[in-house]
């Protein structure tokens, strides 16, 4: 056993892709294997998969309930643990690589991966225009997020309410979160349109 484990969310409906998008296929593979394989290439030891698909982990009914559900699998003696969403099947193992490197510095509690915003960002009220926002302190969050295992268990086990991600139950507790460079292809599904776009950079 070494000391990162790796958990793939793929347990949601995907209510606005019109079905399960992670069983969708890529190459002949359903988006979740290449979750999951991004995270074993990038040097996590063993993946717990959470989905409704053989060998997996039951899901939970929100996104953080089947991250806790993976998180039972992982043994104690873990010392990291990656929270990866099947549905960002263009993650590579370079990502994995460089939040575990991050992460072993051992300064901080999690690692996220990040890209600068590059568009001009607006605040809306409806469809109304009520002002700018400064982005030169935002960034766009992605997966793989890499958390020191215990503080993640910590997390979940007391922090209240639902989360967008994990490292938001973790910043719960003033616990440290970094990010690090993300990918520009690394790319989410939500709805069908963005599985074509995947498709096409997956060709190139």
């Amino acid at each position: 056993m070494t000391d990162a484990w790796g958990i793939v969310v793929a347990g949601g409906r995907g209510d606005r892709f019109g079905g399960p998008k992670q069983l969708e296929l890529l190459g002949g593979e359903p988006l979740w294997e290449w979750a999951r394989r991004s995270l074993i290439e990038g040097g996590v030891s063993t993946v717990v998969v959470v989905g409704a698909m053989d060998g997996a982990v039951d899901p939970g009914e929100r996104r953080r309930d089947s991250v806790a559900a993976g998180l039972a699998e992982v043994p104690d003696g873990v010392e990291y643990v990656l929270v990866h969403d099947a549905a960002r099947p263009l993650a590579t193992p370079t990502l994995t690589e460089r939040v575990l490197a991050r992460l072993r510095q051992g300064d901080v509690a999690g690692v996220i991966p990040g890209n600068a915003v590059r568009d001009a960002t607006k605040r809306v009220e409806g469809e109304r225009v009520v002002a700018a926002v400064d982005r030169d302190d935002l960034v766009t969050v992605q997966t793989p997020q890499g958390f020191v295992a215990a503080v993640l268990r910590r997390a979940h086990a007391t922090v209240e309410g639902d989360a967008a991600d994990d490292a938001e139950l973790v910043a719960g507790l003033d616990e440290p979160v970094v990010y690090v460079e993300g990918e520009i292809t690394n790319l989410k599904v939500t709805v069908p349109a963005d599985l074509r776009l995947v498709e096409a950079i997956h060709a190139s």
